[in-house]
């Protein structure tokens, strides 16, 4: 195990070589592009014995994963923003296949207005696809999602792709200790890849084919029970993780200073790390305030989220991300996640941080402090009425 100061960018691209992928597929795109062009030099350095595919758009990157998984390969890929969307028709036909193909998704808002910086729009676009969808706080849990995503989505009783999303510059442009594994400790953690479907002109294999009425709901169903059944599977592999590595990634929920919380502070993603400061100069203040960090957005984790909630006072959920005509997401799957509950606690929920716009630990504390607690559906974190009066 190595430590090592490097970028986000660079944590991603050593845990994907570290899976020892076969063939790596992708295209170019802000904030992305770090990610791919230092997988790409491992391999023309010799340190990453797999295919590099150069191609014209996303679309036809993830087409080219889509083809090397067919064949038995593992295989890997990221993009970004609109390069995500552009490859939305693949990614549908790679779930609907069951490929378990890994992917880092560098979360970044989409057009228009344009803009290159962070927030979710992206990958909650694509919550519907049948991936496993996972966020990573920061850059060593970046790297560690990835063993822990190949690993879960090849298992057999899964056999469904997989998400990592990083945030976008806070993530994949900072900085930041990280520690590196070894790669034998990594290949005794994710052995070599045992595809459980393959095209093989000496067995003759039909994939993805055309469905009639009679059959296509049944295909769906199995395809969205893999996935709500691969949580005990993200579980399981979570904790061998911690246990082969010495520390702890991934999971369904994490939890800080919640406990004996009063009030719980819910988001994913790099924001998490932001809201553990918080907590920590509120309970200077006096203030029993938590934080419930979902991990794994797809499946969700319904379950887990009603007992960490259960004999709360209070909820906060923030959305980096919003859904045009209604309002919250994130906040959304809470309300349903407690629906129904006994002693459900007030659920507020805020939208924050579109298009890269900061959020300080000030701004946590205010939400903290709203009156009225339960009459916060979707509202806007700092929206600025003057210039939409001007507008």
């Amino acid at each position: 195990m190595a430590r090592q100061f490097i970028e986000g960018s660079m944590a991603v691209s050593l845990g994907a070589s570290l899976c020892r992928p076969d063939v790596i597929s992708a295209y170019p795109i802000t904030p992305q592009t770090h990610i791919v062009e230092n997988l790409a030099k491992f391999v023309a350095d010799g340190k990453l014995n797999c295919e590099f595919v150069n191609t014209e758009s996303e679309f036809g990157a993830a087409s080219v994963v889509l083809g090397a998984e067919c064949a038995g390969s593992r295989a890997y890929t990221a993009t970004t923003s609109q390069g995500l969307i552009l490859m939305s028709e693949v990614l549908f036909n790679v779930a609907g296949m069951r490929l378990p193909l890994v992917m880092c998704v560098a979360n970044r808002s989409l057009s228009a207005p344009l803009s290159i910086w962070t927030d979710h729009q992206d990958i909650v676009t694509l919550r519907d696809s049948g991936f496993i969808i996972m966020f990573a706080e920061d850059a060593q849990e970046a790297l560690d999602m990835h063993m822990i995503a190949y690993k879960v989505a090849e298992d057999k009783k899964v056999q469904l792709p997989a998400m990592i999303n990083i945030d976008a510059f806070l993530i994949t442009h900072t900085c930041n200790p990280v520690d590196v594994p070894d790669q034998k400790l990594v290949d005794s953690f994710l052995k070599p890849y045992e595809p459980y479907q393959m095209l093989d002109p000496k067995n003759p294999y039909t994939m993805g084919a055309f469905t009639e009425p009679a059959y296509h709901m049944d295909v769906r169903y199995a395809m969205h029970k893999a996935n709500v059944d691969s949580k005990s599977t993200i579980e399981k592999v979570s904790a061998e993780f911690e246990k082969h590595f010495g520390r702890k990634a991934g999971g369904l929920i994490q939890g800080y200073k919640l406990d004996d919380a009063d009030t719980v502070l819910i988001a994913v993603g790099s924001i998490t790390g932001l809201l553990d400061e918080a907590v920590d100069t509120l309970r200077d203040k006096g203030k029993k305030v938590g934080v419930l960090k979902v991990k794994t957005y797809r499946p969700f984790p319904f379950e887990d989220i009603r007992k960490a909630l259960s004999g709360k006072k209070r909820v906060i959920v923030l959305d980096r991300a919003m859904s045009a005509g209604f309002g919250e997401i994130l906040g959304g799957d809470i309300r349903s996640a407690m629906y129904g509950v006994d002693g459900q606690p007030p659920i507020d929920s805020y939208i924050y941080g579109l298009g890269g716009r900061d959020i300080h630990v000030a701004d946590i504390g205010k939400l903290v402090d709203a009156p009225n607690p339960g009459t916060h559906h979707g509202e806007w974190i700092g929206v600025r009425h003057d210039i939409l009066e001007e507008a």
